[in-house]
């Protein structure tokens, strides 16, 4: 663990009040807001990113149908989409667009743009990790998966330029609710087709000078290992409630962006060391936000390698982990223990007790796997994203199944953040660290991911009765049924273990007093053109 000493030093010196050279004071004054945003997006194409740090440069720079409602999740606020209604069944989503809606180059944003967009995502050539996300689009999943061919009877059609209707392939009340995902949102075809074809990744339609988005910022720089920077789009349909002037997401590691926030160089941290979480609330609690998150951290296990073929090895580990230690002790920040992997919701769903500390139940299941006391259990790779944060947890769960299992050929091994997002994506790993946040406040956020082939799963497992329960729980009529129907299948995920849930999240952070309308949500997308700062 790095020394404490620095970050201690300038807490000491912070009881005062705000020193001289307080950059973060005088860019309030300019209206520039300065974000910790953990590591640099893969990517300025919403199509290609998968990573909470990668949406929070896009819902800068985008605007999809619906967007983030500045107070509450729960709630819808309209985007590029006016108003919208559906069929009694919900199968049918009918959205009328705002005809003062334009790209940051001056063009109107159509229906069209949409539709070309959600080709685009689906198109299997474009590889999108979230693909997946517009399998509910009735079509969409064999359209990705080149069963079908012919886009136009994909369950999405534009009637004119103001009107777009999606069909879907199972009846979604909350369908409103995914839309906002970083996944719908649209691009600009000229550009993308400016700079090569629908499906070329990666080209220069993404640097500064060639970007063109749609939201209430536009790009202005992004320099790798320094930051991006957006600044305000005067063509934003919006743009006259827009009071920032311009946002800096910097790439900063845990400490680095510690030392950034105390040195005045920051206005919010993108997380906090567990060490600094205890300090601060005795220092400067006004800078302490502590808020639930609808999020699971857990590991994957790559179940086509041995031993994580067998059920029981996996089975076996998760028994063998102590989660109440791991959140008392190593992430301090009031995170719960996982019971299940779905976290608990504000909607009724409850996941089963499935998930808990059983040493000696996971060395039987140990031995009958053929690996008695750990005798010739193979040494595997843990991959980590590098932070501090993620190798202590992983330290502390090769202590665990050292000292509970007998296995001692565990190594943690430290991946950049482009690189660790490849090897997971290739399945080129033997168990990764992983967290996944909502992609919209619903049970099946969590559980869609673990079907056969999704994008998103990455673990070669599948089970078909885990299937057919999550396409029956879509057409439940009520939704207690649907959350029993959901809980059949994660009752399955949880037998197999073919993922190790640790615990569910909580957002720690700091933030300086001069950022305003910045509210506590449960999945902390937050609508900047709401935000404010007052120096």
């Amino acid at each position: 663990m790095r020394p404490l000493v620095p970050l201690c030093a300038f807490l000491a010196a912070l009881l005062c009040g705000c020193q001289p050279g307080d950059f973060a004071r005088q860019a309030a004054g300019r209206g520039v807001l300065l974000l910790g945003n953990g590591s640099d997006p893969k990517a300025l194409d919403p199509h290609l990113v998968a990573s909470v740090g990668d949406s929070n440069v896009m819902e800068a720079l985008f605007e999809g149908l619906i967007t983030h409602h500045p107070e509450e999740d729960t709630k819808l606020e309209p985007g590029v989409a006016e108003r919208w209604e559906s069929n009694a069944e919900h199968t049918e989503w009918t959205f009328h667009l705002r005809r003062n809606a334009r790209w940051s180059n001056g063009d109107p944003v159509t229906a069209g743009d949409f539709l070309y967009s959600y080709r685009r995502l689906l198109e299997p050539r474009l590889a999108s990790p979230y693909a997946s996300m517009l399998y509910i689009l009735r079509g969409g999943k064999e359209f990705n998966e080149g069963t079908l061919t012919d886009f136009s009877r994909v369950g999405v059609r534009a009637p004119d330029d103001f009107t777009l209707v999606c069909t879907l392939a199972l009846p979604a009340a909350y369908f409103p609710q995914m839309v906002k995902h970083t996944s719908w949102l649209p691009v600009h075809r000229g550009t993308i087709e400016r700079f090569g074809g629908m499906t070329d990744r990666f080209t220069r339609w993404q640097r500064p000078g060639n970007h063109v988005s749609n939201g209430a910022f536009k790009l202005r720089s992004w320099r790798i290992h320094h930051s991006v920077v957006v600044e305000k789009n005067p063509f934003y349909w919006d743009a006259e409630k827009v009071s920032l002037r311009e946002i800096r997401f910097f790439p900063y590691d845990t400490y680095t962006e510690a030392r950034a926030f105390l040195g005045n160089r920051l206005h919010y941290t993108y997380t906090l060391p567990a060490e600094l979480i205890h300090q601060s609330r005795g220092v400067r609690s006004e800078w302490l936000r502590t808020e639930p998150y609808y999020g699971s951290y857990f590991y994957r296990l790559n179940v086509e390698r041995p031993p994580f073929d067998n059920p029981k090895v996996r089975v076996a580990l998760a028994l063998a982990i102590d989660r109440q230690a791991i959140v008392d002790s190593v992430t301090r920040a009031n995170q719960e223990p996982a019971y299940g992997f779905t976290p608990p919701t504000q909607g009724g769903y409850l996941p089963p007790r499935l998930v808990r500390f059983d040493p000696e139940r996971a060395r039987t299941l140990l031995a009958e796997a053929g690996f008695p006391g750990g005798k010739g259990f193979p040494g595997f790779a843990l991959i980590i994203n590098t932070s501090e944060a993620h190798r202590a947890i992983a330290e502390a769960m090769q202590d665990m199944w050292r000292r509970h299992l007998g296995i001692t050929g565990v190594r943690i091994e430290n991946r950049e953040w482009g690189t660790f997002q490849s090897q997971v994506i290739r399945q080129d790993y033997d168990a990764a660290r992983a967290g996944w946040i909502a992609d919209y406040l619903d049970p099946a956020t969590f559980l869609d991911m673990w079907r056969e082939r999704d994008s998103n799963n990455n673990t070669g497992w599948s089970h078909p009765d885990y299937d057919r329960l999550l396409a029956e729980a879509a057409v439940q009529p009520t939704e207690e049924a649907r959350h029993a129907k959901l809980r059949e299948a994660e009752t399955i995920l949880l037998t197999e273990m073919p993922v190790l849930p640790l615990y569910w999240y909580t957002r720690t952070y700091w933030l300086r007093p001069e950022v305003k309308n910045w509210k506590p949500l449960l999945l902390d997308h937050h609508n900047y053109k709401y935000i404010r700062l007052e120096p």
